[in-house]
C-alpha cells in the first residue's frame, strides 16, 4: 500500500497542532493498558515532579486553560488519584498525588518510556533534542507574552 506525503503546511500553530495529534495517538496507544489518557499521565507526572501545587501553578506549568484542567482534576479525584485541599486563600486549590495516583503512575511510567524511547529513536538524538528544545522555547516565548 502506498503513503501520500504529508504536505508541510505554512502555519507554525497548524504544524504543531498536527504534530501533536500524531505523538499523541502515539502515547494514548502507549498509555491505554494502564487505562490512562495522555492528559491525565500529564498531570501525574507533573504532581509526581513538583510535589504539592496550585491549581493555578498546574495551569502554567501545562499551558492549559482553566475550564479543562477543572475538568480533567474532577475526574482524576473522582478516581481518588490526586488529592486536593484549600490554600490559604478560599479561592486557591492545592493539588498533589494520592497514595492511589503515585501508585497509578508508577505502574503507566513503563509503557510512557516505551513510546518516549520508539518516538526518540524515530527522530535521533539529534532530532529529539531539536525537537525538546524548539517546544520549550515556543511554549516559553508564547506564555512570556501573555503574562
Amino acid at each position: 500500500m502506498k503513503t501520500t506525503p504529508v504536505p508541510d503546511l505554512p502555519c507554525l500553530c497548524a504544524n504543531l497542532r498536527r504534530a501533536a495529534r500524531a505523538l499523541t495517538q502515539v502515547y494514548e496507544e502507549a498509555l491505554r493498558p494502564a487505562a490512562l489518557r495522555g492528559p491525565q499521565f500529564t498531570i501525574l507526572q507533573t504532581l509526581s515532579l513538583a510535589g504539592e501545587i496550585t491549581q493555578g501553578r498546574m495551569a502554567q506549568i501545562l499551558a492549559m486553560d482553566s475550564t479543562t484542567l477543572t475538568r480533567t482534576l474532577a475526574i482524576m479525584e473522582r478516581q481518588g488519584w490526586i488529592a486536593r485541599r484549600e490554600g490559604e486563600d478560599r479561592r486557591e486549590w492545592r493539588l498533589q498525588l494520592s497514595r492511589a495516583g503515585r501508585i497509578k503512575f508508577e505502574r503507566a511510567l513503563p509503557q510512557w518510556e516505551k513510546a518516549q524511547a520508539m518516538v526518540r529513536r524515530k527522530l535521533g538524538e539529534s532530532g529529539w533534542g531539536d525537537a525538546m528544545k524548539f517546544t520549550n522555547e515556543i511554549t516559553r516565548a508564547v506564555a512570556a507574552q501573555r503574562s
